[in-house]
Protein backbone atom coordinates (compact mmCIF):
# COMPACT_ATOMS: atom_id res chain seq x y z
CA UNK A 1 0.00 0.00 0.00
CA UNK A 2 1.39 3.44 -1.14
CA UNK A 3 0.99 6.75 0.24
CA UNK A 4 -1.09 7.69 -2.66
CA UNK A 5 -3.16 4.87 -2.02
CA UNK A 6 -4.00 5.79 1.61
CA UNK A 7 -4.86 9.35 0.34
CA UNK A 8 -7.41 8.20 -2.12
CA UNK A 9 -8.69 5.84 0.36
CA UNK A 10 -8.90 8.48 3.39
CA UNK A 11 -12.57 8.89 3.72
CA UNK A 12 -13.41 5.47 3.77
CA UNK A 13 -10.55 4.88 6.37
CA UNK A 14 -11.64 7.87 8.33
CA UNK A 15 -15.23 6.68 8.63
CA UNK A 16 -14.05 3.28 10.04
CA UNK A 17 -11.79 4.96 12.68
CA UNK A 18 -14.22 7.40 13.87
CA UNK A 19 -16.49 4.37 14.55
CA UNK A 20 -13.64 2.75 16.47
CA UNK A 21 -12.94 5.92 18.56
CA UNK A 22 -17.02 6.19 19.15
CA UNK A 23 -16.85 2.87 20.46
CA UNK A 24 -13.77 3.27 22.46
CA UNK A 25 -15.08 5.98 23.99
CA UNK A 26 -18.52 4.77 24.57
CA UNK A 27 -16.11 2.56 26.83
CA UNK A 28 -14.50 4.84 28.47
CA UNK A 29 -17.62 6.74 29.27
CA UNK A 30 -20.20 3.80 29.71
CA UNK A 31 -23.89 5.16 28.79
CA UNK A 32 -23.11 8.82 28.48
CA UNK A 33 -24.72 9.77 25.38
CA UNK A 34 -23.44 13.31 24.39
CA UNK A 35 -19.86 12.69 23.98
CA UNK A 36 -20.55 10.16 21.33
CA UNK A 37 -23.10 12.09 19.83
CA UNK A 38 -20.46 15.59 20.02
CA UNK A 39 -17.56 13.22 18.40
CA UNK A 40 -19.79 12.05 15.35
CA UNK A 41 -20.83 14.98 14.23
CA UNK A 42 -17.54 16.89 14.31
CA UNK A 43 -16.07 13.81 12.57
CA UNK A 44 -19.15 13.76 9.76
CA UNK A 45 -18.39 17.06 9.28
CA UNK A 46 -14.54 16.44 8.92
CA UNK A 47 -14.74 13.47 6.90
CA UNK A 48 -16.93 15.61 4.61
CA UNK A 49 -14.57 17.99 4.49
CA UNK A 50 -11.55 15.43 3.83
CA UNK A 51 -14.37 13.64 0.53
CA UNK A 52 -14.96 17.25 -0.57
CA UNK A 53 -11.17 17.94 -1.04
CA UNK A 54 -9.89 14.50 -2.11
CA UNK A 55 -12.79 14.33 -5.03
CA UNK A 56 -11.23 17.71 -6.37
CA UNK A 57 -8.46 15.49 -7.60
CA UNK A 58 -9.75 12.06 -8.38
CA UNK A 59 -7.44 9.32 -8.45
CA UNK A 60 -7.28 5.47 -7.51
CA UNK A 61 -6.02 2.41 -5.36
CA UNK A 62 -5.30 -0.82 -4.81
CA UNK A 63 -4.28 -0.80 -8.78
CA UNK A 64 -7.32 0.53 -9.61
CA UNK A 65 -9.39 -1.46 -7.47
CA UNK A 66 -10.55 1.75 -6.17
CA UNK A 67 -11.38 5.15 -7.43
CA UNK A 68 -12.48 8.54 -7.23
CA UNK A 69 -14.41 10.50 -9.12
CA UNK A 70 -17.12 12.79 -9.66
CA UNK A 71 -19.77 10.15 -8.77
CA UNK A 72 -18.07 8.75 -5.90
CA UNK A 73 -17.79 11.92 -4.44
CA UNK A 74 -21.52 13.11 -4.56
CA UNK A 75 -22.87 9.80 -3.48
CA UNK A 76 -20.51 9.74 -0.44
CA UNK A 77 -21.33 13.39 0.66
CA UNK A 78 -25.14 12.35 0.09
CA UNK A 79 -24.83 9.54 2.40
CA UNK A 80 -22.96 11.78 5.07
CA UNK A 81 -25.85 13.95 4.93
CA UNK A 82 -27.86 10.85 5.64
CA UNK A 83 -25.73 9.57 7.87
CA UNK A 84 -25.59 13.37 9.58
CA UNK A 85 -29.35 13.52 9.66
CA UNK A 86 -30.40 10.32 11.19
CA UNK A 87 -27.65 11.16 14.18
CA UNK A 88 -29.36 14.96 14.70
CA UNK A 89 -32.89 12.96 14.89
CA UNK A 90 -32.04 9.71 16.61
CA UNK A 91 -31.10 10.86 20.14
CA UNK A 92 -34.76 12.22 20.72
CA UNK A 93 -36.07 8.30 20.08
CA UNK A 94 -33.40 6.26 21.16
CA UNK A 95 -32.96 8.27 25.23
CA UNK A 96 -36.52 8.02 26.35
CA UNK A 97 -36.96 3.91 25.91
CA UNK A 98 -33.46 3.73 27.36
CA UNK A 99 -31.39 2.31 23.55
CA UNK A 100 -27.99 3.30 23.27
CA UNK A 101 -26.86 5.79 21.07
CA UNK A 102 -23.04 5.43 20.77
CA UNK A 103 -23.58 1.48 19.48
CA UNK A 104 -26.28 3.24 17.05
CA UNK A 105 -23.71 5.73 15.83
CA UNK A 106 -21.28 3.11 15.40
CA UNK A 107 -23.09 0.95 13.22
CA UNK A 108 -24.24 3.75 11.38
CA UNK A 109 -20.65 4.90 10.33
CA UNK A 110 -19.74 1.17 9.25
CA UNK A 111 -22.65 1.67 7.20
CA UNK A 112 -21.46 4.87 6.01
CA UNK A 113 -17.66 2.93 4.84
CA UNK A 114 -19.37 0.33 2.86
CA UNK A 115 -21.74 3.15 0.93
CA UNK A 116 -17.77 4.83 0.22
CA UNK A 117 -16.95 1.33 -1.11
CA UNK A 118 -19.42 0.76 -3.00
CA UNK A 119 -19.29 4.17 -4.79
CA UNK A 120 -15.82 3.93 -5.46
CA UNK A 121 -15.78 0.34 -6.29
CA UNK A 122 -13.94 -0.43 -9.44
CA UNK A 123 -13.40 -3.85 -9.18
CA UNK A 124 -16.74 -6.63 -8.55
CA UNK A 125 -14.77 -8.16 -5.58
CA UNK A 126 -14.53 -4.58 -3.63
CA UNK A 127 -18.23 -3.86 -4.74
CA UNK A 128 -19.69 -7.01 -2.98
CA UNK A 129 -16.84 -6.35 0.09
CA UNK A 130 -18.69 -2.40 0.25
CA UNK A 131 -22.57 -3.95 -0.19
CA UNK A 132 -21.83 -6.50 2.82
CA UNK A 133 -20.24 -3.41 4.71
CA UNK A 134 -23.54 -1.54 4.16
CA UNK A 135 -26.20 -3.61 5.05
CA UNK A 136 -24.87 -6.13 7.46
CA UNK A 137 -25.28 -2.85 10.28
CA UNK A 138 -28.32 -2.35 9.15
CA UNK A 139 -29.57 -5.99 10.43
CA UNK A 140 -28.53 -5.34 13.42
CA UNK A 141 -30.24 -1.51 13.34
CA UNK A 142 -33.26 -3.00 12.80
CA UNK A 143 -33.98 -5.26 15.55
CA UNK A 144 -32.04 -2.67 17.75
CA UNK A 145 -34.73 -2.44 19.85
CA UNK A 146 -34.28 -5.82 20.99
CA UNK A 147 -37.18 -5.77 23.99
CA UNK A 148 -39.61 -4.86 21.16
CA UNK A 149 -41.33 -8.28 18.98
CA UNK A 150 -41.89 -6.40 16.17
CA UNK A 151 -38.67 -5.08 15.71
CA UNK A 152 -37.25 -8.55 16.25
CA UNK A 153 -39.62 -10.02 13.50
CA UNK A 154 -38.76 -7.29 11.34
CA UNK A 155 -34.94 -7.73 11.38
CA UNK A 156 -35.24 -11.55 11.15
CA UNK A 157 -37.06 -11.07 7.74
CA UNK A 158 -34.78 -8.51 6.41
CA UNK A 159 -31.84 -10.43 7.70
CA UNK A 160 -33.09 -13.87 5.73
CA UNK A 161 -34.21 -12.30 2.66
CA UNK A 162 -31.64 -9.88 3.07
CA UNK A 163 -28.40 -13.07 3.47
CA UNK A 164 -30.52 -14.81 0.37
CA UNK A 165 -30.20 -11.76 -1.99
CA UNK A 166 -26.42 -11.66 -1.41
CA UNK A 167 -25.31 -15.22 -1.64
CA UNK A 168 -27.50 -14.92 -5.06
CA UNK A 169 -26.05 -11.74 -5.86
CA UNK A 170 -22.61 -13.54 -4.83
CA UNK A 171 -23.12 -16.33 -7.15
CA UNK A 172 -24.38 -13.81 -10.44
CA UNK A 173 -20.57 -12.15 -9.68
CA UNK A 174 -19.41 -15.89 -9.76
CA UNK A 175 -20.69 -16.34 -13.34
CA UNK A 176 -19.85 -13.02 -14.29
CA UNK A 177 -15.97 -13.37 -13.20
CA UNK A 178 -15.84 -17.15 -14.45
CA UNK A 179 -17.06 -16.43 -17.83
CA UNK A 180 -15.16 -13.31 -18.80
CA UNK A 181 -11.61 -14.04 -16.90
CA UNK A 182 -11.29 -10.62 -14.85
CA UNK A 183 -13.41 -8.90 -11.81
CA UNK A 184 -12.61 -5.21 -12.94
CA UNK A 185 -15.63 -3.26 -14.06
CA UNK A 186 -14.00 -1.90 -16.79
CA UNK A 187 -12.31 -5.59 -18.09
CA UNK A 188 -16.03 -7.24 -18.02
CA UNK A 189 -17.32 -4.41 -19.95
CA UNK A 190 -14.90 -4.76 -22.43
CA UNK A 191 -15.25 -8.80 -22.91
CA UNK A 192 -18.83 -8.11 -23.42
CA UNK A 193 -18.39 -5.20 -25.74
CA UNK A 194 -16.20 -7.80 -27.54
CA UNK A 195 -19.03 -10.60 -27.59
CA UNK A 196 -21.55 -8.00 -28.58
CA UNK A 197 -19.40 -6.53 -31.55
CA UNK A 198 -18.68 -10.34 -32.45
CA UNK A 199 -22.58 -11.29 -32.55
CA UNK A 200 -21.86 -13.96 -30.67
CA UNK A 201 -24.52 -15.72 -28.71
CA UNK A 202 -24.42 -15.17 -25.13
CA UNK A 203 -23.28 -17.93 -23.47
CA UNK A 204 -26.02 -19.90 -21.02
CA UNK A 205 -23.49 -19.05 -17.91
CA UNK A 206 -23.08 -15.27 -18.25
CA UNK A 207 -27.55 -15.17 -19.11
CA UNK A 208 -27.43 -17.16 -15.36
CA UNK A 209 -24.91 -14.82 -13.93
CA UNK A 210 -26.95 -11.84 -15.14
CA UNK A 211 -30.47 -13.22 -13.91
CA UNK A 212 -28.92 -13.90 -10.65
CA UNK A 213 -27.18 -10.40 -10.37
CA UNK A 214 -30.46 -8.81 -11.30
CA UNK A 215 -32.57 -11.12 -8.60
CA UNK A 216 -29.77 -9.93 -5.87
CA UNK A 217 -30.04 -6.12 -6.87
CA UNK A 218 -33.65 -6.55 -6.97
CA UNK A 219 -33.77 -7.56 -3.23
CA UNK A 220 -31.81 -4.58 -2.41
CA UNK A 221 -33.62 -2.22 -3.17
CA UNK A 222 -36.73 -3.77 -2.92
CA UNK A 223 -38.64 -4.11 -6.33
CA UNK A 224 -41.48 -5.78 -7.14
CA UNK A 225 -41.58 -8.99 -6.40
CA UNK A 226 -38.91 -8.73 -4.00
CA UNK A 227 -40.18 -6.37 -1.77
CA UNK A 228 -41.90 -8.45 0.52
CA UNK A 229 -39.43 -7.91 4.03
CA UNK A 230 -39.64 -4.03 3.38
CA UNK A 231 -43.18 -3.02 5.25
CA UNK A 232 -42.19 -5.59 8.29
CA UNK A 233 -38.78 -4.26 8.55
CA UNK A 234 -40.02 -0.81 8.39
CA UNK A 235 -42.70 -0.94 10.76
CA UNK A 236 -41.11 -2.62 13.15
CA UNK A 237 -37.94 -0.82 13.59
CA UNK A 238 -37.36 2.14 15.82
CA UNK A 239 -37.93 4.95 13.45
CA UNK A 240 -34.60 6.51 13.01
CA UNK A 241 -33.94 3.66 11.76
CA UNK A 242 -36.67 3.34 9.56
CA UNK A 243 -36.09 6.92 8.05
CA UNK A 244 -32.13 5.47 8.06
CA UNK A 245 -32.75 1.83 5.78
CA UNK A 246 -35.74 4.10 3.32
CA UNK A 247 -32.71 6.36 2.32
CA UNK A 248 -29.30 5.39 2.57
CA UNK A 249 -29.41 1.59 1.81
CA UNK A 250 -31.68 2.12 -1.45
CA UNK A 251 -29.08 5.00 -2.56
CA UNK A 252 -26.41 2.50 -1.63
CA UNK A 253 -28.12 -0.24 -3.98
CA UNK A 254 -28.60 1.87 -6.76
CA UNK A 255 -25.00 3.36 -6.69
CA UNK A 256 -24.25 -0.68 -7.14
CA UNK A 257 -26.79 -0.64 -9.98
CA UNK A 258 -24.56 2.00 -11.98
CA UNK A 259 -21.52 0.45 -11.25
CA UNK A 260 -22.55 -3.18 -12.05
CA UNK A 261 -25.46 -2.76 -14.97
CA UNK A 262 -24.24 0.45 -16.42
CA UNK A 263 -20.41 0.35 -16.15
CA UNK A 264 -20.15 -3.63 -15.72
CA UNK A 265 -22.65 -4.96 -17.86
CA UNK A 266 -23.89 -1.96 -20.24
CA UNK A 267 -22.67 -3.50 -23.38
CA UNK A 268 -25.48 -6.22 -22.57
CA UNK A 269 -28.48 -3.67 -21.96
CA UNK A 270 -30.30 -5.21 -24.61
CA UNK A 271 -30.83 -8.26 -22.45
CA UNK A 272 -32.14 -6.67 -19.24
CA UNK A 273 -33.02 -3.43 -20.38
CA UNK A 274 -36.74 -5.49 -21.08
CA UNK A 275 -36.44 -6.39 -17.26
CA UNK A 276 -35.88 -3.27 -15.78
CA UNK A 277 -39.08 -2.10 -17.73
CA UNK A 278 -41.26 -4.69 -15.98
CA UNK A 279 -39.90 -3.80 -12.54
CA UNK A 280 -40.34 -0.21 -12.87
CA UNK A 281 -43.71 -0.44 -13.95
CA UNK A 282 -44.71 -2.80 -11.62
CA UNK A 283 -42.43 -1.51 -8.37
CA UNK A 284 -44.39 1.88 -8.74
CA UNK A 285 -47.78 0.50 -9.28
CA UNK A 286 -47.68 -2.32 -6.65
CA UNK A 287 -46.10 0.40 -4.19
CA UNK A 288 -48.65 3.05 -4.88
CA UNK A 289 -51.87 0.63 -4.73
CA UNK A 290 -50.92 -0.75 -1.50
CA UNK A 291 -49.93 2.09 0.16
CA UNK A 292 -53.54 3.26 -0.73
CA UNK A 293 -55.14 0.58 2.43
CA UNK A 294 -52.86 1.69 4.90
CA UNK A 295 -53.52 3.49 7.95
CA UNK A 296 -50.03 3.21 9.50
CA UNK A 297 -48.07 5.93 8.56
CA UNK A 298 -44.55 4.09 8.77
CA UNK A 299 -46.16 1.39 7.02
CA UNK A 300 -47.80 3.64 4.37
CA UNK A 301 -44.00 5.14 4.16
CA UNK A 302 -42.45 2.17 3.42
CA UNK A 303 -44.89 1.05 0.36
CA UNK A 304 -44.56 4.30 -0.47
CA UNK A 305 -40.61 3.85 -1.06
CA UNK A 306 -41.37 1.15 -2.99
CA UNK A 307 -42.97 3.12 -5.22
CA UNK A 308 -40.05 5.67 -5.58
CA UNK A 309 -37.86 2.85 -6.47
CA UNK A 310 -40.11 2.40 -9.57
CA UNK A 311 -39.40 6.26 -10.11
CA UNK A 312 -35.69 5.59 -9.91
CA UNK A 313 -36.02 2.64 -12.16
CA UNK A 314 -38.12 4.54 -15.15
CA UNK A 315 -34.44 7.19 -15.02
CA UNK A 316 -32.13 3.81 -14.87
CA UNK A 317 -34.64 2.34 -17.83
CA UNK A 318 -34.31 5.71 -19.50
CA UNK A 319 -30.22 5.47 -19.09
CA UNK A 320 -29.83 2.33 -20.63
CA UNK A 321 -31.50 3.46 -23.57
CA UNK A 322 -29.25 6.29 -24.37
CA UNK A 323 -30.91 9.36 -22.37
CA UNK A 324 -28.05 11.02 -20.43
CA UNK A 325 -30.60 12.77 -18.68
CA UNK A 326 -32.18 9.62 -16.90
CA UNK A 327 -28.74 9.17 -15.25
CA UNK A 328 -28.79 13.22 -13.74
CA UNK A 329 -32.73 12.42 -12.98
CA UNK A 330 -31.32 9.39 -10.91
CA UNK A 331 -28.63 11.09 -8.58
CA UNK A 332 -31.15 14.47 -8.39
CA UNK A 333 -34.38 12.19 -7.42
CA UNK A 334 -31.55 10.21 -5.12
CA UNK A 335 -30.89 13.25 -3.31
CA UNK A 336 -34.20 15.01 -3.23
CA UNK A 337 -35.89 11.45 -1.98
CA UNK A 338 -33.10 11.53 0.80
CA UNK A 339 -33.90 15.12 2.19
CA UNK A 340 -38.05 14.72 2.24
CA UNK A 341 -38.09 11.27 3.28
CA UNK A 342 -35.87 11.71 6.20
CA UNK A 343 -37.81 14.76 7.32
CA UNK A 344 -40.99 12.83 7.01
CA UNK A 345 -39.47 10.10 9.32
CA UNK A 346 -38.46 13.19 11.74
CA UNK A 347 -42.00 14.74 12.12
CA UNK A 348 -42.91 10.82 13.52
CA UNK A 349 -39.54 11.09 15.61
CA UNK A 350 -41.13 14.16 17.34
CA UNK A 351 -44.64 13.10 17.64
CA UNK A 352 -43.57 9.71 19.62
CA UNK A 353 -41.37 11.59 22.17
CA UNK A 354 -43.05 9.31 24.52
CA UNK A 355 -42.81 5.69 24.25
CA UNK A 356 -45.88 3.71 23.02
CA UNK A 357 -47.22 6.90 20.94
CA UNK A 358 -48.12 4.76 17.55
CA UNK A 359 -47.73 5.92 13.80
CA UNK A 360 -51.57 5.23 13.02
CA UNK A 361 -52.81 8.32 11.31
CA UNK A 362 -55.00 9.38 14.15
CA UNK A 363 -51.68 9.87 15.69
CA UNK A 364 -51.49 13.22 13.18
CA UNK A 365 -55.06 14.19 13.93
CA UNK A 366 -55.17 17.89 14.51
CA UNK A 367 -51.32 18.12 14.17
CA UNK A 368 -51.69 21.62 11.73
CA UNK A 369 -53.48 23.28 14.76
CA UNK A 370 -51.36 21.63 17.78
CA UNK A 371 -48.49 22.64 16.45
CA UNK A 372 -47.91 24.86 13.32
CA UNK A 373 -44.32 24.77 12.37
CA UNK A 374 -44.37 20.88 12.91
CA UNK A 375 -47.77 20.11 10.78
CA UNK A 376 -46.09 22.54 8.26
CA UNK A 377 -43.04 20.62 7.87
CA UNK A 378 -44.81 17.58 7.56
CA UNK A 379 -47.42 19.40 4.72
CA UNK A 380 -44.17 20.35 2.92
CA UNK A 381 -42.56 16.61 2.58
CA UNK A 382 -45.72 15.35 1.82
CA UNK A 383 -46.41 17.35 -0.81
CA UNK A 384 -42.64 17.07 -2.29
CA UNK A 385 -42.96 13.14 -1.83
CA UNK A 386 -46.34 13.39 -3.78
CA UNK A 387 -44.46 15.91 -6.60
CA UNK A 388 -46.05 18.97 -6.51
CA UNK A 389 -44.10 22.13 -7.07
CA UNK A 390 -42.18 23.88 -6.26
CA UNK A 391 -40.32 21.09 -4.27
CA UNK A 392 -37.77 18.90 -5.12
CA UNK A 393 -39.98 15.47 -5.29
CA UNK A 394 -41.22 17.67 -8.54
CA UNK A 395 -38.32 18.54 -9.99
CA UNK A 396 -36.92 14.55 -9.33
CA UNK A 397 -40.40 12.91 -10.98
CA UNK A 398 -40.16 15.83 -13.86
CA UNK A 399 -36.36 14.89 -14.65
CA UNK A 400 -36.68 11.24 -14.84
CA UNK A 401 -40.32 11.09 -16.57
CA UNK A 402 -39.07 13.45 -19.23
CA UNK A 403 -36.10 11.75 -19.65
CA UNK A 404 -37.82 8.13 -20.33
CA UNK A 405 -40.50 10.73 -22.80
CA UNK A 406 -37.36 12.28 -24.55
CA UNK A 407 -36.80 8.14 -25.53
CA UNK A 408 -39.77 7.37 -27.20
CA UNK A 409 -40.83 3.84 -27.62
CA UNK A 410 -42.01 1.63 -24.42
CA UNK A 411 -40.01 4.72 -22.39
CA UNK A 412 -43.18 6.85 -23.23
CA UNK A 413 -45.46 3.60 -21.84
CA UNK A 414 -43.52 4.04 -19.02
CA UNK A 415 -43.59 7.91 -18.24
CA UNK A 416 -47.62 7.47 -18.74
CA UNK A 417 -47.49 4.44 -16.12
CA UNK A 418 -45.14 6.83 -13.92
CA UNK A 419 -47.27 9.98 -14.04
CA UNK A 420 -50.81 8.01 -13.14
CA UNK A 421 -48.81 6.37 -10.40
CA UNK A 422 -48.27 10.07 -8.73
CA UNK A 423 -51.60 11.08 -9.11
CA UNK A 424 -52.49 8.12 -7.27
CA UNK A 425 -49.64 8.64 -4.56
CA UNK A 426 -51.44 11.80 -3.84
CA UNK A 427 -54.46 10.66 -2.67
CA UNK A 428 -52.41 8.47 0.65
CA UNK A 429 -50.23 11.63 1.12
CA UNK A 430 -52.56 14.41 1.37
CA UNK A 431 -54.96 11.85 3.15
CA UNK A 432 -52.60 12.52 5.98
CA UNK A 433 -52.27 16.45 5.48
CA UNK A 434 -56.16 15.71 5.59
CA UNK A 435 -55.88 14.17 9.03
CA UNK A 436 -53.38 17.47 10.03
CA UNK A 437 -55.64 20.13 9.24
CA UNK A 438 -59.08 18.44 9.55
CA UNK A 439 -59.29 16.36 11.96
CA UNK A 440 -59.51 16.28 15.30
CA UNK A 441 -57.22 14.26 18.05
CA UNK A 442 -59.29 11.30 19.45
CA UNK A 443 -58.07 12.26 22.99
CA UNK A 444 -55.40 14.00 24.50
CA UNK A 445 -52.61 14.29 22.09
CA UNK A 446 -48.91 12.84 23.27
CA UNK A 447 -46.35 15.37 23.40
CA UNK A 448 -44.20 16.26 21.26
CA UNK A 449 -40.37 16.48 21.51
CA UNK A 450 -38.78 20.24 21.49
CA UNK A 451 -35.27 18.53 21.16
CA UNK A 452 -32.86 21.08 19.49
CA UNK A 453 -30.87 18.64 17.24
CA UNK A 454 -34.34 17.02 16.18
CA UNK A 455 -35.66 20.32 15.07
CA UNK A 456 -31.75 21.33 13.86
CA UNK A 457 -32.72 18.01 11.31
CA UNK A 458 -36.18 18.98 10.51
CA UNK A 459 -34.95 22.26 9.26
CA UNK A 460 -31.71 20.75 7.24
CA UNK A 461 -34.10 18.36 5.37
CA UNK A 462 -36.81 20.94 4.50
CA UNK A 463 -34.25 23.71 3.69
CA UNK A 464 -32.93 21.12 1.26
CA UNK A 465 -36.84 19.85 0.38
CA UNK A 466 -37.29 23.87 -0.78
CA UNK A 467 -34.11 24.62 -2.14
CA UNK A 468 -33.72 22.32 -4.36
CA UNK A 469 -37.29 22.65 -5.48
CA UNK A 470 -37.24 26.96 -5.76
CA UNK A 471 -33.06 26.78 -7.38
CA UNK A 472 -32.11 23.45 -9.04
CA UNK A 473 -30.04 24.55 -11.26
CA UNK A 474 -26.70 24.98 -8.97
CA UNK A 475 -27.24 22.19 -7.69
CA UNK A 476 -27.59 20.18 -11.65
CA UNK A 477 -24.26 21.42 -12.39
CA UNK A 478 -23.13 19.39 -9.76
CA UNK A 479 -25.12 16.55 -10.86
CA UNK A 480 -24.04 16.58 -14.07
CA UNK A 481 -20.63 16.28 -13.71
CA UNK A 482 -21.36 13.58 -11.51
CA UNK A 483 -23.37 11.83 -14.06
CA UNK A 484 -20.77 12.49 -17.14
CA UNK A 485 -17.97 10.79 -14.83
CA UNK A 486 -20.33 7.55 -15.26
CA UNK A 487 -20.91 8.20 -19.00
CA UNK A 488 -16.98 8.47 -19.44
CA UNK A 489 -16.10 5.36 -17.52
CA UNK A 490 -18.99 3.35 -19.95
CA UNK A 491 -17.40 4.43 -23.39
CA UNK A 492 -15.36 1.48 -24.58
Amino acid sequence: MSWADLVVLAPVAAAVALAGLVIVVDLVRPGASRPPLVITYLGLVGIAALTWWIGMTPGSAFGGSYRVDDLATFIDLLFIFVIAITMLVAPGYLRPRGLPTAEFAALLLFAMSGAMLIAGAADLVVLFLGLELMVIPGYLLAGFHRRDVLSTEGAIKYFLLGSFSSAIFLFGLAFTWGLTGTTRIAGVAGVLADIVAGEAVLPAGLAIGLALLTTGVAFKIAAVPFHYWTPDAYQGSPTPVTGYLSVGPKIGAFVLILRLFAESLGPLAGEWLIVVYVLAAVTMTLGNLVALTQDNVKRMLAYSSIAHTGYMLVGLAAYADGQQEGLEGILFYAAAYAAMNLGAFAVIVALQRRPGVTSRLETFSGLGRRDPWLGGLMAVFLLSLTGIPPTAGFVGKAMVILAAVQGGGWLSLLAVIAVLNAAVAAFYYLRVIAYMYMREPPGEPAPISRAGALWLGLAGTAAVTVVLGLFPEPFLATVQAAAQSLATAIVP
